[in-house]
């Protein structure tokens, strides 16, 4: 369930409701874990910054929707939605369990860049 956290910036939730809000609404999932990791598999549609590169990476991070942050465990995402609410973005998401959680689900995953 999703839930906001006193002194978090963005909101916690699991992959069942990442995964409906990327079928029913107009998001950005963002992948912050390494390349080779992304190359490995993801949320198909995702884009791969990495964790430390949001700042560096802030014009390819939609500002005029809701911006869901994935990454293995849900740590390296965690961070990456705190420098992204640093950079004004609100309306943003950090999935728990993040691609482990994803795949134990069994929803898709893309391979490739």
């Amino acid at each position: 369930m999703a839930e906001k956290r006193p002194g978090e910036p963005f909101t916690r939730i699991d992959v069942q409701e990442a995964k409906k809000m990327i079928d029913e609404e107009d998001v950005q999932v963002i992948d912050s874990r390494e390349p080779h990791e992304h190359a490995e598999g993801h949320v198909p549609g995702s884009i791969q910054i990495q964790h430390m590169a949001t700042m560096a990476q802030a014009a390819k991070i939609a500002r005029d929707k809701p911006v869901l942050f994935i990454c293995k465990s849900g740590q390296r995402s965690a961070v990456a939605a705190e420098f992204a609410a640093a950079l004004g973005i609100t309306d943003i998401y950090n999935v728990d369990g993040g691609h482990d959680a994803w795949r134990a689900a069994g929803y898709p995953l893309e391979e490739g860049m």
